[in-house]
């Protein structure tokens, strides 16, 4: 292909949300998304929840996909109760990102899971959530840093070599049982999952922190390689 590849990020879809004199319901996305994209060459498409059966026809559009950030993945997903914390479900936006993740996996085309997003590739590959954890929200609506260690031979490492590197967060959830052939390529201190690969010809990468967010664009940068 020639020009700067097309990268599709799922999007929040959300019943009322104001902005002037409007409130009305609203498919949205903070803007980090598309600026990380962009500055990483890439192009970016918002991919506002739809109908799961169309989620192959749209992938097959697209040059690579990115599962955003956002709320808790129903627990029934992976066979769990609800838990207490655990916030309330996003049924349509599970739906369609489980279909759009199955698509790219099924079709080789590029997929990034971003915080949310790595969690439901676990989910979709068979995998279970921590449906609490403690330490990785500094407050609520504020993000924090922590550091990150690459597992040495994966992708990630690949990708980002740096012995430890500080990144931007915010999660209360996390990965427990690893999805069928997912592979760990980094940890927190305090031995938390922050991120996941599926080894293969294609390229799949799970991030637990949020990119967008800061001024690192070495990860999407190699998803809009890949793309290309």
């Amino acid at each position: 292909m020639s020009g700067r590849p097309l990268i599709g990020v799922s999007t929040y879809l959300e019943s009322k949300v104001s902005w002037g004199v409007w409130e009305l319901p609203a498919a949205l996305l903070p803007a980090g998304y598309p600026r990380l994209v962009q500055a990483a060459g890439g192009l970016a498409s918002m991919l506002p929840p739809d109908d799961p059966a169309y989620a192959a026809a749209v992938v097959a559009r697209l040059d690579a996909v990115v599962v955003a950030g956002g709320p808790d993945v129903e627990p029934v997903r992976y066979g769990a109760e609800r838990e207490e914390r655990t916030g309330p479900p996003a049924r349509e936006r599970d739906a369609w990102e489980l279909a759009l993740i199955e698509a790219a996996l099924a079709s080789g085309t590029p997929l990034l899971g971003i915080c949310r997003g790595m969690q439901l590739l676990n989910v979709a590959l068979g995998g279970t959530l921590v449906q609490h954890l403690d330490g990785h929200t500094e407050r609520v609506g504020a993000f924090g840093t922590h550091p990150v260690k690459p597992v040495p031979g994966t992708l990630y490492a690949s990708i980002v070599p740096d012995a430890s590197t500080d990144v931007p967060t915010y999660h209360h959830q996390a990965v427990d049982r690893l999805g069928r052939d997912l592979v760990v390529s980094a940890h927190a201190e305090d031995g938390t999952v922050e991120a996941v690969e599926l080894p293969g010809p294609g390229w799949v990468l799970g991030v637990q922190w949020h990119p967008e967010m800061g001024k690192d664009t070495r990860v999407m940068a190699a998803l809009v390689r890949a793309a290309s």
